[in-house]
């Protein structure tokens, strides 16, 4: 059954209003009637199953017929700090990071980063990237869509990583080395509502500085495995092994 999010602003007692790109979808991609059903998450995450009511032009009207009992979101708060890369690999970052059940994601501007972002369209690139997060919730199912934020210094994700249980950044030295810190000594030992944030560098990796600097502000490095992944892969291979641990192995 087809899922829609919709802000607080479309919650009205015992109606939901769909508006925007919503209406579109319903009335001329899915080619809905009237009192044909659909589930609308608010942005707390309840799941409501509507019957669509009324379509016009501009909006969708339902009535709420139940509300369902489900939960699709990973038990942990994950936020994948990722590297700037090149082409449109951020868009397959957040498209699949959303599948696997991040919470967040932040753009961050490494020193080896190739792409450069404009500040001026930085903006216009994030609500991109939201509205990429908003359709894979809806695909997989997800109760909330997370959020994609501002893109950040590494002063500024190393000041934020004091408010998360874990601060860890992947790093690619670990898979060459044969004392290394591995998934398997950090996953086992993360548990539900716990805050994650995993910083991942570019295509470049991190530079001896940058790898300096997040140690000396806490934040401890792990190996993805014994293979040198693509920046693209990353927030994947560690999601997944999250999500076993977590969701499989309860």
């Amino acid at each position: 059954m087809q899922r829609y999010f919709v802000p607080s602003t479309g919650w009205h007692k015992n109606e939901v209003i769909l508006t925007g790109e919503d209406v579109h979808h319903i009335t001329k991609v899915m080619r809905m009637k009237e009192d044909d059903e659909v589930l609308c998450c608010d942005p707390e995450g309840h799941v409501a199953l509507c019957k669509i009511q009324e379509l016009s032009p501009s909006e969708v009207t339902c009535s709420i017929v139940s509300w369902k009992d489900e939960n699709h979101e990973l038990p942990a708060q994950v936020t994948i700090v990722q590297g700037l890369p090149k082409g449109d690999k951020m868009e397959l970052v957040i498209q699949k990071g959303t599948e696997l059940g991040t919470h967040s994601f932040i753009p961050f501007e490494a020193e080896r980063s190739i792409v450069k972002w404009d500040h001026k369209k930085a903006k216009k690139k994030v609500d991109r990237y939201q509205k990429i997060a908003k359709e894979a919730s809806e695909q997989s199912h997800r109760n909330l869509v997370p959020e994609v934020k501002e893109i950040h210094s590494l002063h500024e994700i190393m000041d934020i990583g004091k408010e998360y249980d874990w601060a860890l950044f992947a790093y690619e030295e670990e898979a060459k080395t044969d004392t290394y810190r591995s998934l398997q000594e950090v996953i086992p030992n993360i548990k539900p509502s716990q805050k994650v944030l995993l910083v991942i560098g570019p295509e470049g990796g991190f530079s001896e500085k940058e790898v300096e600097k997040l140690k000396q502000s806490n934040f401890n490095s792990v190996r993805l495995g014994p293979r040198i992944l693509r920046t693209e892969t990353a927030h994947a291979y560690f999601l997944s092994a999250l999500s076993f641990q977590l969701e499989e192995l309860g």
